[in-house]
């Protein structure tokens, strides 16, 4: 019987020591960086988007005019006419835009960012998923070779008619429970890693087995609060956003100068012609009108906007953190109060002497198992709140 024990414990060892190579969390999601479809297309989003507002920055096409009038009343030759010329909004508008552009593409930078912080938060809470069901699944199989053990001693007494059928059927239900809790933990590991493949580009990832699992960390909220702010996308995201707005004022105050264009006219009749250098001014009284007010207020409404965010994100963020750390404390005793699972151990030693009835240790063992599975359910909530909490770092 103790055979059973012996190929779990060994299993379990080798679970853990596969969790301690090389491969981290941060590398798999270095790997989901680089692989995910939405990420790779906002890119190739991002660069057309680029392009595009550099292609608005460009100088007008020339125009080429020409005239030949052959017909008329007239004692005269044919009257010829042609006129290139070349238009362009006055010089400082181009530096203004070209401006505005590298904001607009800082805008879409962040929000890249942002959104590749998303990716890799939904990953990451993936992979500690993952995580909390694979150690999970180890402790699992070993209540199941214990509860097989128990199972086949009891069947031995009731063999000899030493204890009733109600006992036997009861531990076989025990059995029969921890095998269909495996398997489901099997199944669940399973629809993890196929997510966190299709978060990879439908591609397995590279040394998934052996991911390193998070340590949860004290933090403090003053530092973790001002990393946030000169870190966090979605705040960069409203900064850049200021920025931009406050480059759209300049560039339609810019607007308002004249419009230039310079040229080459030539005009011949009667065996005579005249040529010579074109020169206009295009002033915009009314297609600049309550362009530069319409700018000003979305520049006053992205301020006030950021304050607004990013008092309700620090909001959000103190309820997140305080909740971190009340759990941290009550993780903190159970583990000191718990330990590790001797006391399981010491339940199954106590009834095989033969110290308890099968439904006393079933009893004492459900208490046991009961705490230990709540203080690694804390564990995972704890890396959660800790991954949301640290979502910048991504």
């Amino acid at each position: 019987m103790n055979k059973y024990i012996v190929s779990a414990i060994c299993g379990c060892l080798f679970f853990v020591n596969g969790f301690s190579q090389t491969t981290t969390i941060e590398e798999l999601l270095n790997q989901i960086e680089q692989n995910n479809t939405e990420l790779n297309g906002y890119q190739s989003f991002i660069e057309s988007q680029q392009l595009e507002n550099k292609s608005a920055n460009n100088l007008p096409d020339p125009q080429l005019s020409a005239y030949y009038l052959p017909y008329g009343d007239n004692s005269t030759d044919t009257y010829t006419e042609y006129q290139i010329a070349q238009s362009f909004e006055f010089p400082t508008v181009y530096a203004a835009r070209g401006k505005w552009n590298d904001l607009k593409s800082q805008q879409l930078q962040t929000a890249y960012t942002k959104k590749r912080q998303e990716v890799l938060l939904n990953a990451k809470e993936f992979l500690i998923e993952l995580t909390y069901i694979q150690k999970q699944k180890a402790i699992e199989a070993l209540r199941r070779t214990q509860s097989r053990q128990v199972f086949d001693q009891i069947q031995e007494l009731y063999d000899k008619e030493q204890v009733g059928i109600l006992d036997l059927n009861k531990a076989k239900i025990v059995w029969i429970q921890e095998q269909f809790v495996v398997e489901q933990m099997e199944s669940d590991i399973q629809m993890l890693i196929s997510k966190l493949n299709t978060l990879n580009g439908d591609t397995p990832l590279e040394g998934l087995s052996s991911a390193t699992l998070i340590t949860i960390e004290y933090l403090t909220i003053e530092d973790v609060w001002q990393e946030k702010l000169s870190k966090d996308p979605l705040l960069q995201e409203l900064v850049a956003n200021e920025k931009a707005s406050l480059q759209k004022v300049v560039l339609e105050k810019n607007k308002v100068l004249p419009n230039v264009a310079f040229g080459y006219n030539y005009q011949g009749v009667n065996g005579n012609n005249y040529s010579g250098f074109y020169g206009g001014l295009s002033i915009p009284l009314w297609s600049s009108k309550n362009k530069v007010k319409a700018a000003q207020a979305n520049y006053e409404f992205q301020q006030y906007n950021t304050q607004v965010i990013t008092t309700s994100l620090y909001i959000q963020f103190q309820e997140t953190f305080n909740r971190y750390h009340l759990m941290l404390s009550k993780y903190n005793e159970y583990q000191s109060t718990i330990g590790n699972s001797v006391s399981e151990d010491l339940l199954l030693k106590a009834y095989m002497l033969g110290e308890y009835s099968f439904m006393d240790y079933y009893v004492e063992l459900q208490f046991y198992r009961s705490a230990s599975d709540k203080m690694l359910q804390m564990e995972k909530e704890l890396q959660l709140l800790q991954a949301q909490l640290l979502n910048h770092q991504l």
